[in-house]
């Protein structure tokens, strides 16, 4: 893997009580805990260096609190298509309870009730893949778990279903880059 070729630095947010309980949380502005906040300014160490052409966050006060205190309050823009996936009606429900009701769900494969497709979540990805690559230079993304893990399988080009192989801790920092030339897009690091 070459070093010379722009990367593009995804970062979920810190923890929240919901992250922290394990329910689902797509468009419900829940605050960083304060392990969270902690969470997020360590995050300065490791983004520490690296020059970004294109600082974007979710609208989402997780997000962007992750952002301010990760060192990145003044350049960051907001990007609606960074915001999570619409869990519909399983919005701040746990997986657990879900599967009690239906056995055999799984996110990425089955969806959510009244919420967002995955094919939308997918578009969503491709804009703002398209985006970056048409800024240039490395790209810094703050935002959630699920879009994170469909923009990672999108900038490979796999379908944004296979997102789900990708696990993602709060306040954890993942890398795409590129190979060999800028026809080879790669996942560089996972869940830093």
């Amino acid at each position: 893997m070459s070093e010379s070729f722009p990367t593009v630095h995804l970062v979920r947010h810190g923890e929240t009580a919901w992250s922290r309980s394990r329910q689902h949380t797509g468009r419900s502005d829940i605050p960083l805990t304060a392990a969270g906040e902690r969470e997020a300014q360590a995050l300065k160490a490791q983004l520490q260096g690296v020059q970004f052409t294109t600082v974007l966050s979710s609208p989402l006060i997780r997000a962007r609190r992750t952002a301010e205190l990760a060192g990145f309050a003044e350049p960051v823009k907001d990007d609606a298509n960074l915001v999570e996936w619409n869990y519909g009606s399983y919005e701040g429900r746990r997986t657990a309870e879900i599967r009690a009701e239906r056995p055999d769900w799984h996110a990425f494969v089955d969806g959510y009730p009244g919420g967002e497709t995955l094919a939308e979540v997918g578009m969503r990805a491709d804009r703002v893949i398209a985006r970056v690559k048409k800024a240039g230079g490395n790209a810094l993304w703050f935002a959630h778990r699920d879009i994170l893990r469909a923009l990672a399988a999108r900038w490979i080009g796999l379908p944004a279903q296979e997102g789900r192989a990708f696990l993602l801790g709060t306040g954890s920092v993942s890398v795409l880059g590129y190979d060999h030339d800028m026809s080879e897009p790669v996942i560089r690091s996972l869940n830093r």
